[in-house]
């Protein structure tokens, strides 16, 4: 089974990858995002496609977390806005240089979703509940590529260079920008997956999401119920 049938995923997963050039039969984005999370957002609806770092400028942090070089312009626009999360005590100066930015070149990106994408992902992307999350997370451990860091939260794009710079998996809360941009629903997160990963991980999901439903009924003969949620 594929890991949207395991966990019964709303959306599929995405798949990224930052490549030198555009992989031949995909097209550009027709129009750039005002959020690089938004082109999560068209992936998952069925949209397979790349962006160049000139699609990333509207959204200085994002443009910054995923490698992508600002003009001065765009800078500034960055800077200026760092500024005034830190005059809201959004965030403090000392936590800038903390959030992770993927290192090497931007040239192009690439999002898929995964069921459709005929290139290798470099990460792949989960949208999900708890519960599902509840369930990459057992199945990462299981694989033994679980990341060892808390779960992330502002600014929820730094949750693909954590994955990408780590080889394991990172999780994200999101951020008040993501939910905005991608509709994010207040019950939900995201899971980032190393792509290399991936096909173990399925193999070990398996396993854990059929334990679970087990155990589920175990617990809750224990606890006196039978109704399964």
């Amino acid at each position: 089974m594929q890991l949207e049938e395991l966990l019964g995923l709303k959306v599929p997963a995405v798949a990224i990858a930052f490549r030198n050039s555009a992989p031949a039969g995909i097209p550009r984005v027709s129009a750039s995002a005002p959020a690089g999370c938004g082109y999560w957002k068209l992936a998952a609806e069925g949209h397979v496609f790349y962006t160049e770092a000139s699609d990333h400028y509207s959204c200085p942090v994002g443009a910054h977390t995923h490698g992508v070089d600002l003009p001065p312009q765009v800078a500034t626009e960055l800077n200026g806005l760092v500024q005034t999360m830190v005059g809201m005590q959004y965030l403090t100066m000392a936590e800038i240089p903390m959030i992770p930015r993927r290192q090497g070149t931007f040239h192009v990106s690439v999002y898929a979703p995964l069921p459709k994408a005929t290139f290798t992902p470099d990460v792949v992307l989960v949208r999900g509940t708890v519960k599902q999350l509840m369930l990459l997370a057992e199945a990462a451990q299981s694989a033994g590529v679980a990341g060892g860091g808390a779960t992330m939260g502002r600014p929820t794009c730094a949750v693909l260079p954590e994955s990408l710079q780590s080889g394991q998996t990172a999780a994200s809360f999101g951020c008040i920008g993501n939910r905005v941009y991608t509709g994010l629903g207040d019950e939900e997160g995201y899971y980032a997956i190393p792509g290399a990963t991936v096909a173990d991980l399925v193999k070990k999901l398996a396993i854990i999401v059929e334990a679970n439903r087990q155990l589920e009924l175990f617990h809750r003969a224990r606890a006196g119920t039978n109704t399964l949620k």
